[in-house]
């Protein structure tokens, strides 16, 4: 895939295909190790190990964000923060997981068609179908909390399962966005544009909003 690193990213960034139409020309880049590799020639970054370390980092400066001005932000916000209180085990997870649900309600974007879920016997199809940009929570038809698979979906297709936690499909979806030179979905720009700026430390420009987010996280 180095190789053709030159080849890949020239058609990519003029072409501008659909997702499908790179499956078919380069299936090898839709892997786990690949995207991170991919990700890693365009930025000189490792993907997960970057994502990690700033979750570290800003994890529980966003909760601590999140509580303090939770009145704002109505009942979703409450939601989100009241299932972090109930949660009894494995809490670093659930608070990164927090951190991630919270970060679109707090910069004001649309979740609705991004965080979706369904019941392990549900049909996958008719949930992701409308799905442009997604991350897609299965569980058991009795366990409405823990998944047993979380998927990332781009165009209407699951591109890539069996991802241990939300996290994780949220790191994949990060760097196949960038490394395909896909817009950010209007729903969750702003959330994705925090994470290019503040996680990533990517690109010297950023909107307002998410200067103003990286200013008190830096309080």
């Amino acid at each position: 895939m180095e190789l053709t690193f030159s080849l890949r990213r020239k058609e990519i960034v003029e072409g501008q295909p659909m997702v499908s139409e790179v499956q078919e020309r380069w299936p090898a880049l839709f892997s786990c190790e690949q995207i991170s590799q991919e990700f890693c020639r365009i930025t000189s970054k490792d993907l997960l190990e970057s994502f990690r370390g700033s979750l570290d980092i800003y994890v529980p400066r966003l909760l601590r964000l999140y509580r303090a001005r939770k009145g704002a932000f109505g009942q979703k916000m409450e939601d989100v923060l009241d299932a972090l209180d109930e949660k009894t085990s494995d809490i670093l997870t659930h608070r990164k997981t927090t951190a991630l649900r919270g970060l679109p309600i707090f910069v004001r974007d649309d979740t609705s068609k991004f965080f979706l879920q369904c019941s392990a016997s549900d049909t996958e199809e008719q949930v992701i179908r409308d799905a442009t940009v997604a991350i897609l929570s299965v569980h058991e038809d009795d366990d409405a909390l823990n998944a047993v698979n979380v998927a990332v979906v781009l165009e209407g297709a699951i591109i890539l399962q069996d991802l241990p936690d939300l996290c994780t499909a949220f790191a994949y979806l990060f760097g196949l966005l960038y490394t395909m030179n896909i817009d950010y979905p209007k729903e969750m720009f702003y959330t994705f544009e925090a994470v290019q700026c503040i996680f990533f430390d990517l690109g010297s420009r950023c909107s307002q909003r998410i200067r103003l987010l990286r200013t008190k996280l830096q309080l």
